[in-house]
């Protein structure tokens, strides 16, 4: 089943450098972009593709897997390979053998991974979290293409976002606008249920029901600069003192989990994240979702950084804690603030102020890991938001729960 809207984009000539599928979340947008860049490969008589997302973990999982809609499963007898330039798929179609490259593109030196490769197309999935100079790079890539043409999906950005004026206008770019009205499988009921909660800010409705570019206003952590917190190694003089994990876990929602490390300066403590697992759907079950962290993300930490103190769950998570219990993981349960009161502020407000003055203060730092990046914490900490009484709204705030977990344990022990 697919929407007017769907069926359009997908049949639409392959005559300009760049489609942009932007629109709301939930908008069928990404089916109709993966769909149409399967029918690109068979006409294009080039053999080498690349999708890039975030991370090579994203690119498949939104694309090459799609939750079973993804290339893997469109393209016939589809197989998983690997060569010199990395990790693709590789298909046998009727204009010729195929190879779709799929890898990241966020971090500030992702374009290292494609230079010398020559690129019959290119897909961005979600091209405004892309670091531009990869972004470019990919650009030069299809230079010789057969049928130079690249797509791109992404959420609405904000105005002055640079994609839009470094890429958008400088390409011959098709623009098509989607809202959720242009999935098919959303329901009435459903349209009406996230209308409701939608309606309620301003900024959430223009922007993920009207699919507006707009520019949130009273985001939480408008002091965040990766900038000056972002850091590709610690610091030799910093001496390591605790490693924990926190976790914000959910059975509908997602599940979000930290690994920090609390380090000594010349002259104070300091909180990292060093690594992050998240589920950001609803297929798996919790269990499945404990394994995973248990026998892949755990152990990881485990080996990098040889020892951790404890770790902290959402209280009100206990299908999570009994899981991973199962697993073998002793965990407590995480400082939520519930029962904390400063002045005219009263719990969680309590948190989200620690944890503005330590990123005002320089005590708050994002190590790069490009195992175990921190996606999600970049996309909700641009989007967790107030409401129009200050209080904070209840979207955009899994990574953002679990990160005030993690520095409630720090602030408390460390500098309060």
């Amino acid at each position: 089943m697919t929407s007017n809207k769907q069926k359009d984009f997908i049949l639409a000539p392959y005559d300009q450098t760049l489609d942009v599928a932007e629109g709301t979340p939930r908008s069928g947008k990404t089916t109709a972009c993966i769909v149409r860049f399967a029918k690109f490969l068979f006409r294009s008589n080039d053999q080498n593709f690349l999708v890039v997302a975030s991370s090579q973990q994203q690119a498949f999982r939104l694309v090459m897997d799609g939750d079973g809609n993804g290339l893997l499963h469109l393209l016939p007898k589809a197989k998983i390979a690997h060569d010199d330039h990395g990790d693709h798929l590789l298909v046998k179609l009727p204009n010729g053998l195929k190879r779709i490259y799929y890898k990241g593109g966020a971090k500030a030196d992702s374009e290292k991974s494609i230079r010398g490769m020559s690129l019959g197309g290119v897909y961005f999935c979600e091209i405004d979290i892309l670091n531009l100079d990869m972004i470019q790079e990919c650009f030069r890539r299809t230079y010789a293409a057969d049928i130079r043409w690249h797509l791109a999906d992404l959420n609405p950005p904000a105005p002055n976002h640079p994609v839009i004026s470094q890429v958008f206008d400088v390409q011959k770019t098709r623009w098509t606008h989607w809202t959720i009205d242009d999935n098919p499988i959303m329901t009435d009921e459903r349209k009406a249920e996230l209308y409701e909660t939608l309606s309620k800010n301003e900024y959430l409705f223009r922007r993920d029901w009207l699919g507006e570019r707009v520019t949130p206003q009273g985001v939480i952590y408008s002091m965040f600069d990766l900038e000056k917190m972002g850091l590709y190694k610690i610091p030799e003089r910093w001496i390591p003192i605790e490693f924990f994990f926190a976790a914000d876990g959910g059975l509908t929602d997602a599940t979000a989990v930290g690994f920090y490390g609390v380090y000594k300066t010349q002259d104070k403590y300091v909180l990292v994240r060093l690594a992050s697992w998240f589920y950001d759907g609803a297929n798996k079950a919790m269990s499945v979702q404990c394994r995973e962290i248990a026998y892949d993300f755990v152990p990881w930490c485990r080996r990098k950084y040889n020892r951790e103190t404890s770790f902290f769950v959402d209280p009100a998570c206990k299908a999570m804690r009994k899981e991973l219990e199962l697993f073998g993981i002793v965990t407590e349960g995480a400082d939520n603030n519930g029962k904390d009161v400063r002045g005219n502020r009263k719990g969680i407000e309590v948190g989200i102020e620690m944890l503005q003055s330590s990123m005002t203060e320089g005590r708050f730092f994002l190590l790069d890991n490009p195992e175990w990046s921190h996606e999600l914490f970049m996309r909700e900490i641009g989007m967790y938001c107030v409401d129009s009484n200050g209080h904070p709204l209840d979207a955009y705030n899994h990574d953002m729960d679990e990160t005030r977990y993690a520095h409630n344990h720090f602030a408390k022990t460390y500098v309060y």
